[in-house]
């Protein structure tokens, strides 16, 4: 831990970028050696391809936890007990992989159109003008 005095902090030219105190006084605190070089060497391992090879599926749990948490409110249960909240944790499992499969691209072959419903062929007899959504996939 080092203190630096008002005298020593106010010629400094970098003074606007420290916070403030109510003292006005500055102190910087400094890991010991033995962490310092633990934090050097596993940062240098980080920038191996490995490293990234194996932190990419952590990082993908970790966007999954954090989507949970933060887009689908699973900070807190609605229920008490711990049997409903399992529940929620599993309704909500399966709602967001859902989600997710109804974002994925379209299978490469197309489906095959379905054949009109008596309602569609009745309106489509009559050429009334109707929703798109009313529509066939062939249409």
């Amino acid at each position: 831990m080092a203190r630096f005095t008002k005298s020593q902090c106010r010629p400094c030219p970098a003074r606007i970028q420290c916070t403030t105190t109510a003292d006005s006084s500055c102190t910087v605190g400094l890991p010991p050696r033995e962490l310092r070089d633990l934090q050097l060497r596993v940062r240098a391992k980080q920038q191996t391809p490995e490293w990234k090879t194996r932190y990419a599926v952590r990082s993908g749990v970790e966007g999954t936890v954090n989507e949970f948490a933060h887009g689908h409110g699973m900070r807190r249960c609605r229920y008490r007990g711990q049997g409903k909240a399992h529940i929620q944790h599993v309704l909500t499992a399966i709602a967001v992989n859902i989600e997710r499969l109804s974002g994925l691209p379209p299978a490469e072959q197309t489906p095959t159109p379905r054949r009109p419903t008596a309602f569609q062929s009745y309106v489509d007899q009559r050429e009334v003008p109707r929703l798109k959504s009313w529509r066939t996939l062939g249409n």
